[in-house]
């Protein structure tokens, strides 16, 4: 399956991108522009060849700054009770002051990672070649006769 991605150079690079931002801030935390430059190029690559990216990815990066998020270094992590007692957990961006929500419902799945969203389990529709479907038409199996034939027991 990993050898018909259809932009394998293009993820690979994407990956590397975002290695390499996670790389400069844990050497030095003060290169927040590196890191912010190699995601805001990681991000217009992604849209400029129109590929989704893991929303893993996606939520370890600033909408609005494109800053990596990492908590502690560029960002707070906040668990608070929501609306109905829910709790969420608050994400703030330390450069721009962005927030994002997340639910924190243990039951929760993302669409990605439940079992129906792989292509590996979708049902694959029945493609016949014309030659497998000429002999299932119209042919009726040969009847064999008493004598086997060479062609069931090979000659030892």
């Amino acid at each position: 399956m990993a050898g018909n991605i259809k932009d394998k150079e293009a993820f690979q690079r994407l990956n590397f991108l975002y290695q390499a931002a996670h790389c400069v801030l844990a050497q030095n935390p003060e290169n927040v522009e590196l890191a912010r430059f190699y995601c805001f190029t990681q991000k217009t690559i992604a849209k400029r060849l129109v590929l989704r990216q893991d929303p893993s990815v996606k939520r370890s990066i600033c909408k609005s700054c494109c800053s990596l998020l990492i908590p502690g270094v560029t960002s707070t992590v906040r668990q608070r009770r929501g609306p109905r007692k829910q709790r969420v957990t608050i994400i703030r961006c330390l450069s721009c002051g962005q927030t994002k929500k997340f639910l924190n419902d243990p039951k929760h799945q993302l669409w990605v990672d439940q079992p129906e969203a792989q292509l590996e389990n979708q049902p694959q529709p029945e493609a016949q070649n014309p030659s497998s479907r000429a002999s299932t038409q119209g042919h009726k199996p040969e009847k064999s006769s008493g004598a086997p034939s060479s062609a069931q027991h090979p000659a030892s």
